[in-house]
């Protein structure tokens, strides 16, 4: 269990006792100031304007330098448009941090405790006496999954020579103040990093004892104990020559990860996990070496070049040895680049220790046999002859290169909205692909280069066991099951088109057959905003609160409002592994009119639906700050996922609920509301309790 669900039920009798502070409170995690870097500066000369940010504990503020694309939401700076002055370069983070994000397939850079960002500026002319903006942020918090969306204004004097500086001069007073806005947590949380360096040290490592039961590597096993067996007698002396050929193994692997880190730095790296032209190379590198490992070509390296070294090698002494490690490398490549090319990609979007790391146990796991056996050199009597199994373990990994491709392609169709991949198409290859395999395990298939499998052992059943297994739990995907184990791995739910419930309950409503349909009643009228905008699980709502709350008084329903955002980790969860179940599910869609209030939604509205907030008197002018400031106003919270629940009248039902993978929970919160409704009962309204 991820720490981050054992964490959870360890806080929760802390969290029940104070959820009324929790859910009625606007919070404020970081604190912001603005500097110059010098105390003055003249015209045609640079100076860095500098932001400086405490952040509270247990929270992190996420940074400027990753794809907005991604999912959370990027730190932000807008200049006031000038003459007098020019910007040089980007904001630029000073010392962020970087994860990866399994749900969002990709690289986030964040702070945490403090946070540092640099924006040059070129002075033109020396009149100019301020410089302003604005700038948009979000704090998240792993305590309870919280996220809130903040953003204001900044005006400072210019500190030009002969002028006394005047740090922050008429600054917004209300810098830091928390402004209402979205919930994108794709938090730096253990559950969403899929590895940990010591966890990614193990898996390199596993693959590289996997790389040596390829029939390239297998072979070099007598190779290396001729050239062993040839040398001095003494077995310290042997020892220690293995040692250095060990050694010199770890050394040849462990430096193509330090280049790869060295020369794609943590930016570039980023740019890996998400632009579509690495996703679609990295697609089309497993597509390459997963026929090759299927059989249909050999990938060598020109003789010339493995002649060479293998050359150098036949002059001994330790030079021989390392020469014979290198020799190893290469000959070996055909069957181990694969292998050593995954590792290296699943590395690309890591901070700069991962890719060593994982060379490092890769190449320990391929050294550590070789080693041995050029110091017991008897030991190869023991091993098995070179066969057909060995092809068997390449084919297995062609079919699973062939998989983990699909991955690359997705990431790029879902940054991209190319519609190529949509869930079920993902789940259909997925299927075909793992069902292939588990034919091949029994031996119904045979590809280039098998031997013909008399019998079956044993260790092979049991993975086709598995592999069928596998296969059987994913075509309920088709049908429009949620497959929970594979959230964040699959494309989103939104993207699959065949749901086979909500075909069959619109084809019984098509045929009159209303006995089996479910409950839910029609919408009163079509939902604004829902080009763009969607619901999970075929659930059908609003996305505006007046028109939602004008069918709930139509239809005497109550209200279920979802105050959420689109990169909200922890809201897609919700929806993921709560909103999924049936019992949840019946009731959002037959008891209640649903609306999903989006607060970190960008489209601009009308001029004349513009209005000045009461709370921080400031023009709020698209969707997702109107929503933001409805959380913030009417319910004193400013964080998502946020759940009310509200009478045709608007009036609170229950105390708004927050982030909570409990089931029951959440069943419970929805039956407390159905309950006070029928009842006519009511509470009163967080804000208004503390007036």
């Amino acid at each position: 269990m991820p720490v981050r669900y054992i964490s959870c039920f360890f806080f929760l009798p802390f969290i029940v006792l104070g959820s009324h502070l929790v859910t009625a409170q606007i919070l404020q995690p970081a604190t912001w100031q603005i500097e110059w870097s010098k105390d003055k500066v003249k015209a045609g000369e640079e100076v860095d304007l500098v932001f400086r940010v405490t952040i509270d504990k247990d929270w992190y503020l996420y940074s400027t330098d990753f794809d907005p694309e991604l999912g959370p939401m990027v730190t932000e700076f807008t200049f006031e448009p000038s003459d007098s002055y020019e910007l040089v370069g980007d904001i630029r983070p000073i010392g962020a941090k970087e994860k990866y994000d399994e749900l969002w397939e990709g690289n986030y850079t964040y702070f945490t405790e403090k946070a540092e960002l640099r924006q040059t500026i070129k002075i033109l002319d020396e009149n100019l006496k301020r410089i302003g903006g604005s700038y948009s942020y979000q704090v998240c918090t792993d305590v309870d999954g919280r996220c809130i969306p903040f953003d204001d204004e900044f005006s400072l004097a210019v500190p030009l020579a002969g002028k006394a500086q005047s740090a922050a001069e008429g600054a917004s007073e209300d810098i830091g103040q928390p402004i209402p806005g979205s919930d994108l947590n794709a938090n730096p949380r253990e559950s969403t990093t899929p590895y940990t360096l010591i966890t990614f040290f193990f898996i390199a490592f596993l693959a590289g004892l996997a790389a040596l039961l390829t029939p390239c590597v297998f072979p070099m096993i007598p190779m290396t104990v001729t050239f062993f067996t040839g040398g001095s007698n003494n077995n310290a002396a042997a020892i220690r020559k293995a040692i250095i050929y060990g050694l010199s193994i770890v050394a040849i692997y462990t430096v193509v990860g330090t280049l790869v880190s060295v020369i794609f730095g943590p930016t570039f790296a980023n740019w890996l996990s998400t632009h579509w032209l690495p996703n679609l190379f990295f697609f089309a590198v497993f597509i390459f070496f997963a026929l090759s490992f299927l059989g249909l070509f050999e990938i060598t390296l020109p003789s010339s070049l493995v002649n060479k070294v293998d050359q150098q090698a036949d002059r001994g002494g330790y030079y021989g040895i390392f020469f014979m490690a290198f020799t190893l490398v290469l000959v070996s490549f055909s069957c181990t680049g694969p292998i050593v090319g995954s590792v290296l990609v699943e590395s690309a979007g890591g901070q700069f220790a991962k890719p060593i790391v994982g060379m490092l146990g890769f190449s320990l796991a391929f050294a550590i046999p070789f080693s041995l056996f050029a110091a017991f050199p008897q030991w190869l009597n023991s091993l098995p002859k070179s066969g057909g199994w060995l092809n068997s373990v390449k084919v297995v990994l062609g079919f699973l290169e062939l998989a983990l491709a699909l991955k690359f392609l997705s990431v790029a169709d879902q940054v991209y909205h190319w519609n190529m991949l949509d869930r079920e198409v993902y789940l259909t290859l997925w299927i075909v692909i793992f069902a292939l395999l588990g034919f091949y395990l029994l031996g119904k298939l045979r590809l280039p280069h098998d031997s013909k499998l008399e019998t079956i052992p044993v260790p092979r059943l049991l993975l086709a066991i598995a592999t069928f297994s596998f296969v059987v739990y994913l075509i309920p995907g088709l049908f429009g099951a949620p497959l929970k184990a594979l959230a964040g791995y699959l494309p989103p739910m939104h993207t699959h088109d065949f749901n086979m419930p909500l075909l069959v309950a619109q084809q019984q409503s098509a045929n009159g057959n209303t006995t089996l349909v479910s409950k839910e009643e029609p919408l009163c009228e079509d939902p604004k905003y829902s080009e763009m905008l969607h619901f999970p699980h075929g659930i059908r709502g609003y996305f505006d609160y007046d028109q939602a709350l004008a069918c709930a008084q139509a239809q005497n329903k109550p209200l279920f409002i979802d105050f959420t955002g689109h990169g909200c980790v922890n809201c897609r969860e919700m929806e993921a592994r709560v909103w999924s179940d049936p019992a949840v599910l019946q009731r959002l869609k037959e008891d209640f009119v649903v609306v999903a209030l989006y607060v970190d939604e960008k489209t601009e509205l009308p001029e004349s639906a513009w209005y000045i907030s009461e709370y921080d008197s400031k023009v709020k002018k698209t969707i997702g700050k109107q929503n933001a400031d409805l959380q913030i106003r009417r319910f004193n919270n400013n964080a998502q996922p946020y759940y009310v629940l509200l009478n045709d009248q608007g009036k609170l039902l229950a105390e708004p609920k927050a982030y909570d993978l409990s089931v029951a929970n959440f069943v419970n919160f929805l039956e407390l509301g159905k309950q006070r409704f029928a009842a006519g009962e009511t509470i009163a309204d967080p804000a208004l309790a503390n007036r």
